[in-house]
Order: C-alpha cells, then structure tokens, then sequence
C-alpha cells in the first residue's frame, strides 16, 4: 500500500514524491525536477506545455545534507516573514513559520543561507554605493572621540573650584579665553534667499570661531601638562618638599635654557623625563670608564675595586707627606732664601712647592714655565682625542729643559708616561 502512494517520473522512473512537475495540457504526465529541466519530451507532451508544481511538503532547497532540514514550504514562510515583519523580528518570523522552529533556528538558518551563504554572495555587493562614511572613526576625523571626549575633571577640592571659577562637570571656567568668541556666531542664521558672498561671509565667522575655540582648548592643555592650576594654588610646592630631587648642576641649568623653545612640544613630565634620563647616560658613562680604568689595572672583580681604591688613597698620601716633609725639611736647612731670584716675578703665586723648586734649578722664570706647561697639556690633550698636533715650543727651550719638564709633568699626573 505504501508503494501505491509513491509517485514516479514517467520519464526516468524516479520517485518524485517530494516534487514534481506536472503537464497542464496532457494527462498523467509528471516528470522529475532534472527530466523538466533537461526537457524531456514523451507522447504527446512537449517542453512548450504548461506545467504545474506539485510539492509534497518534504522538499529542501540546500539538499538533504544542510542543517536542520528546512522543508521548502518552511523556506516560503521565512521569506514571507522577512518581508512582512523585517530583519530582526525573529519572534514574529518563527511564529509565522510554525511551531516548530525556534527565533534562534529562524535567525541561523536566514543568517547562514540567505546572507553568508552563495544566494547572499551573489545578490549582495563586496563595496555598497552611495555608503555613508563614519565621521566618528578614532583616526582624527572631524568627530572623532579623541577630539570630542572632554578631559576628566581637574583633582580640586570645592573652595578651590569656587576660586578657580571651574565647573567640574563641563571642564569649563566661568570666564574663559577669548571670552566674547561665541558673539561671532550668536546671530548667524542659515535662510533660503541667501547669496553666495554672505554665505562665505557666515562660513568666514564659524571658521574664526572654531580657531578660537581650538586655541582655547590648546591652553587647557597646557595648564594640564604643565601643573599650571596645582602651581597656582601652590599644591605643588608641598609635593616638592614631600618628595626631595637630585640637585641640579649649572651645566644641566644651561642646557634647559638652550632646549627652553622645545617646551612647546613636549610636556611637562616628559621634559623632566628627558633630563632625568641624561642625568643617568651620564653616570652610567662616568661608571664605564671607572670600570674600564679598573680593567686597565687589572682588577676583574668588584671585590678587588675597594682593595685597589684604598691603596691609591695610601699612595696618595703618602705623596702628600713626602712633598710636606721634604718642603718642612729645606726650611729647616735654611732654604728659605732659595726663592729669592724668583718670587718677585710676575706668575709666581700661580706655582706650587714643587713647580717653585723646579723653576728655581732651571732658573727658569713662572711665566715661561706657565706658558711651556700650558702647550705640553694642550698638545697631549688633543693627541688622546686623536686630533694631529704641531708642537710649536718656544725656542729658549731646549732638550735637557723640555725633558726634566716633562718627567715632572708626568710625576705630577698632568700627562700620561706614554705620552712624555
């Protein structure tokens, strides 16, 4: 009986009881949905003859493998629903479809076949003309965020806001710069009958008053970045003394002063970020070359460094109280006197114990000395920065004279033994 109720295409004999298409004009004649397409031609019936469709209410339009077996009829309600009751109405559409699918199934189902799927893909463009564009996109269009979001309120107390004249709620004093801007655009009115010279005209006076309300916004900013309203209230001489600074040297008071037009482009604490970090690349330079200097002397650990700084300070005075005692010691044998042809020269107050008693063995005046001592530290100077040097001495120097110079020079510690 089950095999009665089945219907098949008289044309390949394939069930078609899910769908079928029916002639109009000949009887009995009912061919598959792949036969009509292909038309079939058998008897009297022609491919030009009329045909009804003949839907049994199983048929699915994605193939039996799409998900949740939507039936054709099912498939012409949503479609009946989308266009009575609009996107978005999933309520509405799954009561119209039937009881038996959920607002959930209804918006998958539409979303996955009609918008995501190939039907969507063929009916709805890549780039959709006439789109309108997003002002408020976060990349500093005219409307964007970053331009419009009011700053968050100023960390006052009320009788400061109340002196202050602030209102917190619209960041806005109660007199501002440029007080009077907004008259520019107070009696501005757009009419119909306008030319085109006092259309300019008003759009001349909203241009000046929008400059004058960037210019405005541009002081906020700075009192904002520069602590202009703590300072002015004197709040930030009490962080100042809460928290105490490193001193500031005379060379980094200079440099401020030469880097002063730059304060326009950066803010306050960024400017003091940029001095604290120069402040530390020059005491981590100073650190290297105190490690190097270690290095050169052979030192490989820290524990060794303290070992070596304490034996220099020994060797240190220990040179101390040998020039002290050997200066003690001529003026106990009756040197006093040995000054005599040369204290009353001029530059003889520029000299120490030990340049005196060696300008008084060469019988060599303080200022030759000076000027001789002056040309041998510039000419090694430049010769550590490996800038080539003429050494021009003068000619009432010479060689047994340069050479004791130099050997006190190096005793001393004013040039290095590779140099002299």
């Amino acid at each position: 009986m089950a095999e009665l109720g089945k219907k098949y295409c008289v044309y390949c004999l394939a069930e078609v009881s899910p769908l079928r298409f029916r002639c109009t004009e000949c009887q009995d004649i009912e061919l598959c949905p792949e036969c009509f397409s292909a038309g079939a031609e058998i008897g009297h019936h022609r491919r030009y003859h009329g045909y009804q469709l003949v839907d049994g209410g199983r048929f699915t339009l994605w193939g039996p493998e799409a998900e949740g077996g939507w039936t054709s009829r099912e498939e012409q309600l949503l479609l009946d629903a989308i266009e009575q009751f609009g996107f978005g109405n999933w309520e509405d559409m799954a009561a119209h479809v039937g009881a038996s699918r959920t607002p959930q199934e209804v918006m998958e189902h539409y979303v996955s076949m009609y918008i995501h799927g190939n039907l969507g893909k063929a009916c709805i463009p890549d780039t959709i003309p006439n789109r309108v564009t997003d002002h408020t996109c976060p990349s500093g269009g005219p409307l964007s965020p970053s331009l419009t979001t009011p700053l968050p309120p100023l960390d006052i107390s009320v009788a400061e806001q109340q002196q202050l004249g602030y209102m917190p709620l619209r960041d806005d004093y109660e007199i501002e710069y440029d007080q009077d801007a907004e008259t520019l655009i107070s009696g501005l009115s757009v009419n119909y009958d306008d030319d085109d010279v006092e259309i300019e005209l008003k759009r001349a006076h909203v241009d000046m008053y929008v400059r004058k309300l960037k210019e405005r916004q541009r002081r906020k900013n700075i009192a904002r970045d520069y602590n202009l309203v703590p300072a002015f209230l004197g709040k930030d001489r009490k962080e100042k003394e809460k928290t105490p600074k490193r001193k500031i040297t005379k060379e980094e008071k200079e440099l401020r002063l030469k880097l002063r037009p730059l304060y326009q482009f950066m803010s306050c604490k960024e400017f003091d970020d940029l001095f604290e970090n120069m402040h530390k690349e020059k005491m981590l330079r100073a650190k290297i070359r105190e490690l190097q200097r270690y290095r050169r002397n052979g030192i490989t650990k820290m524990e060794e460094s303290a070992e070596y700084e304490a034996a220099r300070h020994k060797r240190e005075r220990r040179k101390e109280n040998k020039s002290l005692a050997s200066s003690k010691r001529g003026k106990e044998d009756g040197r006093d006197g040995e000054f005599a042809a040369i204290e009353n020269l001029p530059g003889f107050e520029l000299l120490s114990d030990r340049e005196k008693v060696l300008c008084s063995s060469l019988s060599l005046s303080p200022a030759r000395y000076v000027t001789v001592k002056t040309i041998i530290i510039k000419d090694h100077l430049q010769k550590r920065q490996g800038i080539p040097s003429k050494s021009r001495l003068p000619s009432y120097l010479d060689k047994v004279l340069k050479k004791r110079i130099l050997n006190f020079l190096t005793e001393s510690g004013w040039i290095s033994r590779d140099a002299s």
